[in-house]
């Protein structure tokens, strides 16, 4: 029976290719790949001559469905590669493992490195639970709503980060999340300037951004003192900036600090009465205008 496998490829080091991937990536009729010019080289590099590459990336994985059915309801195999990593976590592949199991295929995987795993055990946080995250909304309610969830998890959290967002990341970590928050932060890893950085988000310095980044959170440490009036103002007020409701905002951060959501309410009520407003334009009758 024909098999669809996601096949782990390096993440840096190209001598972490195992042995079993070699073999699948060999054997198949089809390679489902992010760049055919990277996965071109990382094949040449072991000595792999593959019968057709084919680009699937997050704009054209859609797109791609038919021609792996086709494959697979031919008799032949499908690998998924990603540029690097294992396919499907915060890279191609999802719909692709749908689709071949929705067709009645065989989906397999053979392991590898993982820029996520990785981190999480060289960070130095507890590693029994955790919880990938990936890359946070860029922007709005969405990031807003996503950070005050990470502000009150009790799991260590993973995520991935650009060299040109890092630095608004850990601020933005830094104001929902508080200066006394354990992170570990990590850069090029299994290549030749790897590097990880550990401290609190009050005092960590990861110098110049560079290469691609996996940011670990500690899990929140439990206060049974909740937070007092001033820090829960000023956590409306960043949700407020970043164009959530009043009432969206209070549970928000309701959920985030664990104050009662009638009392957030209050404050972001408070706020809303002292933000200074336009004034209207007078009328001197005092009624209502047909403008």
């Amino acid at each position: 029976m024909s098999t669809l496998w996601l096949v782990a490829t390096p993440i840096g080091n190209l001598g972490d290719l195992a042995p079993r991937a070699s073999e699948v990536l060999a054997a198949v009729a089809l390679v489902c790949c992010e760049d055919t010019r990277r996965t071109g080289k990382l094949l040449q590099h072991a000595g792999i001559r593959a019968e057709r590459l084919a680009v699937c990336n997050e704009h054209t994985e859609f797109s791609r469905i038919d021609d792996v059915l086709n494959v697979l309801a031919s008799g032949g195999d499908v690998a998924v590669v990603s540029d690097a990593g294992t396919p499907g976590i915060s890279d191609p592949g999802e719909r692709l493992v749908v689709a071949a199991l929705d067709a009645g295929h065989v989906v397999s995987a053979v392991p590898g490195p993982a820029a996520a795993t990785m981190a999480v055990t060289i960070s130095g946080m507890p590693s029994s639970r955790y919880v990938y995250e990936g890359f946070l909304p860029r922007k709005g309610p969405e990031r807003t709503t996503r950070l005050a969830e990470i502000a009150s998890e009790h799991r260590t959290i993973v995520l991935y980060e650009a060299p040109h967002r890092i630095e608004r990341t850990l601020a933005d970590l830094l104001a929902a999340c508080g200066a006394d928050r354990l992170v570990s932060v990590s850069r090029e890893l299994t290549k030749m300037h790897e590097e990880t950085v550990r401290g609190t988000l009050g005092d960590i310095d990861i110098g110049e951004p560079r290469g691609e980044y996996v940011v670990v959170l500690g899990p929140v440490v439990v206060n049974t003192e909740p937070p007092d009036d001033a820090s829960v103002t000023t956590s409306i007020r960043a949700a407020l900036d970043d164009g959530m409701s009043t009432r969206d905002a209070a549970a928000a951060v309701a959920t985030a600090t664990g104050r009662r959501k009638r009392e957030v309410y209050a404050l972001a009520v408070a706020i809303g009465d002292t933000t200074p407003t336009s004034a209207a334009p007078a009328h001197t009758n005092g009624g209502p205008t047909n403008e």
